[in-house]
């Protein structure tokens, strides 16, 4: 690498989208490795559930914003770092402008609104991008929009079928799992920003954790996919398109006479205990139709609504005549 890779590291302009269990590794590297300015987006608080995996907290961060830690992580690591930190939620808002101003995009996330979202922001202004996404045993990294390169809309067209996509609580990932992808998407990174020869572009690594069988398959534009112009609303891009009559909008659920109501929390018991919005606690694997009350109306939750539509659409589809409801929408509305 020499002085001159030093010196690109040096002048360049990192955004990283997430300080979890795949941004904790990337800036920590980034920043050891001597990135003149990191960009850090993150609006979540420390739960003691993040920590097998987010290995950049401790316990006695538990509550404390996310974005805070991080910062003090990378000056701590280097203080020459200029640490650009936005304790906001990335949306079609505000994608665009914080985007313009750094060179390169390392998506860390772990939904796939955002990462449609980083994906299309990155196309409109012509900016790469790292990809990395863990499950259970499974890894993906690669390298998208550089120049020229296929996007993840490429490898995905469309999102998949929501309810057919496991939630952290039920799917979970091992630690050390998210460390590795971390770790390449930060390599992945500097081999771009150093122009050091052949990253990720126009192919994918995958990697099988429990058999460490890592292949490499090769990825092709779609010729037919019309260029992306505009952002749009991620959340209903990838959300089931079909409307229940047994949904309830965060507004319908406020307006309820709570009085006739059964609240029902169906996340595991560590979710309830970090945050809830009241209601009973019965697991999703425990609930079936007879923890339904006569007379008044049961209400699901769960952290993202996900959940708790598929669980009602399969007791709706036992039984149609069940008074049974999901709120269809994210906890964090209410925080």
């Amino acid at each position: 690498m020499g002085l001159e890779g030093q010196k690109k590291l040096s002048q360049a302009k990192v955004l990283i989208i997430g300080c979890g269990g795949l941004g904790g590794p990337v800036l920590s590297y980034l920043a050891a490795a001597g990135i003149g300015t990191i960009g850090l987006i993150e609006f979540d608080t420390v739960s003691l559930s993040n920590l097998h995996r987010q290995v950049i907290f401790e316990t006695k961060d538990i509550g404390q914003q996310k974005i805070e830690i991080a910062k003090h992580r990378v000056q701590a690591l280097n203080p020459n770092v200029i640490v650009v930190s936005y304790n906001t939620q990335l949306t079609s808002k505000n994608a665009i402008e914080i985007f313009a101003k750094f060179d390169l995009i390392v998506d860390g996330s772990d939904n796939f609104p955002t990462r449609y979202l980083v994906n299309d922001a990155c196309e409109i202004l012509n900016k790469p991008y790292v990809y990395g996404a863990i499950h259970q045993f499974e890894g993906q990294v690669s390298v998208f929009n550089y120049k020229g390169s296929c996007t993840y809309r490429d490898l995905y067209s469309t999102p998949p079928d929501p309810e057919t996509t496991p939630n952290c609580a039920v799917g979970g990932v091992l630690g050390p799992i998210a460390g590795v992808i971390g770790s390449l998407q930060a390599l992945e990174a500097i081999k771009i920003i150093c122009e050091i020869e052949s990253p990720l572009f126009n192919e994918i690594l995958v990697l099988e954790f429990q058999s460490m069988l890592f292949r490499k398959f090769k990825l092709s534009k779609n010729s037919k996919r019309s260029k992306i112009t505009a952002l749009i609303d991620y959340e209903a891009f990838c959300s089931s398109k079909e409307k229940d009559s047994f949904s309830i909008t965060k507004d319908e659920f406020i307006a309820l006479e709570k009085v006739n109501i059964s609240l029902i929390d169906i996340r595991e018991p560590y979710e309830h205990e970090e945050f809830n919005i009241g209601g009973e606690n019965i697991p999703m694997d425990e609930f079936d139709e007879k923890n339904i009350k006569p007379n008044v109306k049961t209400v699901l939750y769960c952290a993202s609504g996900i959940r708790s539509k598929a669980l009602a659409r399969k007791l709706h589809k036992a039984n149609q005549n069940i008074n049974l409801w999901y709120l269809d929408c994210s906890l964090k509305e209410f925080i």
